[in-house]
């Protein structure tokens, strides 16, 4: 109990810590940027003013509600009205994967009452079912892995090859073909794409980047749908990769418990061994 205590508040202490470096860096590194923009934008408005004198500043910041206000509906507000919809079947597709495995980018939501009641129960159905096929698929995934390890080669080194295959394979099919694939036809650079990948699968979902959504574009119809189903199969394999990372943990775990106790079975038994030798010394003075 005392093992197990002691890696429950190593836990907390690590977490807890790491939160606090996490926040201490994003502020460092975003902070003055942040600044930068916010005196940007109020230059340009400034200077929108002065070239555009019919309008007054609130009349501005009127428009520039208008414009926020759309943006949150899921409305682009460059372009014009032939922009293509947010809510065809692709892009309702695309949507609908979102819900189900807890994305949830932001660009796009329900604006009516009937389709934010429904998005409820869709996702109270669909996330556990969506966890419940990821879990198959790990299984899938380990089942075949396993057979790898039947032949003459030892077992630790058969698995040791299988994961790395599996690694290697799965690092080129999700995170690095795509974020070419994305990086191409979104215009972005690798960084970028690289970036939407790894947000995406860890299901953050920040929504500062998301496929299909430039409206000078013109993308093939069933884009974002694929990008759907990327992103499901993607995540059975980054389950599988938690799950061993879970595993590692454990065997962690299992090291320094086994580490403590030998240390503390030794410790026992010297102290007291030490205790009597000295009390036995003390008795034979008198």
């Amino acid at each position: 109990e005392t093992a197990e205590f002691s890696w429950t508040a190593l836990l907390a202490l690590a977490h807890f810590m790491y939160l606090l470096v996490g926040a201490t860096i994003f502020q460092i590194l975003e902070r003055e940027a942040e600044s930068n923009n916010r005196n940007h934008f109020q230059l340009e408005k400034l200077n929108f003013l002065t070239n555009y004198t019919c309008l007054d500043g609130p009349a501005l910041e009127k428009f520039v509600q208008v414009i926020l206000d759309a943006w949150e509906k899921g409305v682009n507000p460059s372009g014009n009205s032939t922009n293509p919809s947010n809510w065809d079947f692709s892009s309702s597709f695309f949507f609908a994967g979102t819900v189900v495995t807890t994305i949830g980018y932001g660009n796009l939501s329900p604006s009516t009452v009937s389709g934010q009641v429904f998005c409820v129960f869709y996702a109270l159905c669909g996330i556990p079912l969506n966890l419940a096929f990821l879990k198959q698929l790990g299984k899938c995934l380990t089942v075949h892995l396993g057979r790898l390890e039947r032949g003459m080669v030892p077992v630790k080194i058969v698995e040791a090859v299988a994961v790395s295959v599996f690694l290697l394979v799965g690092s080129l099919l999700f995170l690095v073909i795509p974020p070419m694939l994305f990086s191409y036809v979104e215009d972005w650079t690798f960084g970028e794409g690289f970036y939407f990948a790894f947000i995406t699968l860890s299901t953050i979902g920040f929504g500062d980047y998301v496929v299909g959504n430039d409206p000078d574009k013109e993308y093939i119809s069933l884009y974002r749908s694929l990008a759907g189903v990327w992103i499901i199969f993607a995540l059975g394999w980054l389950a599988l990769i938690l799950n061993m990372g879970g595993r590692i943990m454990e065997m962690c775990k299992a090291v320094i418990k086994a580490a403590f106790m030998s240390h503390f079975n030794y410790i026992i038994p010297y102290v007291f061994i030490h205790s009597f030798d000295a009390f036995s010394e003390n008795l034979q003075y008198k």
